[in-house]
């Protein structure tokens, strides 16, 4: 009676050894970083999208990283990188801006492209900007209540600047579990929207679309000196249009293993060239 006892709870503890063997863990929830281990910034997908905007329009009018760093700092003061529909008064968007104080509509100014674009216009007006303390710029362009607030990002919006502009390249890396289809028409959309039209003197020279098999691929040809923002900024973008993978200068992200970072590929064969990001 006791053996039998020992060997229906031996069988029993098996079975349920195995039950909790093929139980499938859960995806990680979305998420973003610039850098890798210990030192990498955390970030939320919108996050991301927003640094990755804020560099891809820089890039779009040729300005310099200090003009990105005066952004990103500013931006994660009012905003937190969040593209917000509320504020003080009537302040909206990514730079808490203002339709009363003349810089657009509150619709016109929750488009980060929009946005960016107005911040940059009223920064580049200010005489040696880009050798002032970034608390300072910000304060000019923003004639905020506390200045001085900017000052605590510095570090910090000057670390995500390298990441997003790629003067620290294949830095930034999301994840999220891919579903369906690559969506690469709003991707060329968005992608013009933000860099510009495509053009031999532009960001983006060239977008086509490759088919191999079921599946398609957008490469977009991009001047070399910008080419670690068009692709982070894909990545940062890539949940938003379906993207799972992204290959750039021998390197390819995925998304199912985003948090693993950019993985060098080991016999990259691509149709990209040295200039073209290939993403879908």
């Amino acid at each position: 009676m006791g053996g039998t006892l020992v060997l229906v709870l031996a069988v029993a503890g098996y079975a349920i050894y195995h039950s909790f063997r093929n139980v499938t863990s859960p995806p990680p929830p979305p998420g973003c970083q610039a850098g890798t281990g210990t030192a990498a910034i955390d970030l939320d997908p919108e996050q991301a999208a927003v640094a990755a905007t804020i560099a891809g329009v820089a890039a779009r009018h040729r300005l310099p990283r200090q003009a990105v760093t005066i952004a990103l700092a500013t931006a994660l003061q009012e905003s937190k990188l969040h593209n917000l529909d509320y504020g003080d008064r009537d302040s909206v968007g990514i730079f808490q801006q203002r339709p009363s104080e003349g810089w657009g509509s509150a619709t016109e100014l929750q488009d980060p492209v929009y946005a960016t674009t107005k911040f940059y216009a009223a920064l580049t007006r200010l005489h040696g900007y880009a050798k002032m303390p970034v608390y300072q710029a910000a304060q000019d362009v923003q004639h905020s209540a506390d200045g001085s607030a900017y000052q605590q990002w510095t570090d910090v919006a000057g670390e995500l600047t390298g990441y997003f502009t790629g003067t620290s390249p294949h830095g930034v890396s999301c994840w999220y579990t891919p579903s369906g289809s690559a969506n690469l028409a709003a991707t060329e959309r968005q992608a013009r929207q933000t860099f510009g039209p495509a053009g031999r003197n532009a960001v983006v020279v060239t977008i086509s679309t490759v088919r191999s098999g079921k599946k398609h691929t957008a490469v977009l040809h991009v001047k070399r000196a910008a080419g670690w923002t068009v692709a982070s900024w894909l990545v940062a973008h890539a949940q938003a249009y379906h993207l799972s993978q992204i290959r750039y200068a021998g390197f390819s992200w995925k998304a199912a293993n985003g948090s693993m970072g950019w993985q060098r590929e080991s016999n990259p064969t691509s149709p990209s060239g040295k200039t073209g990001i290939v993403a879908g």
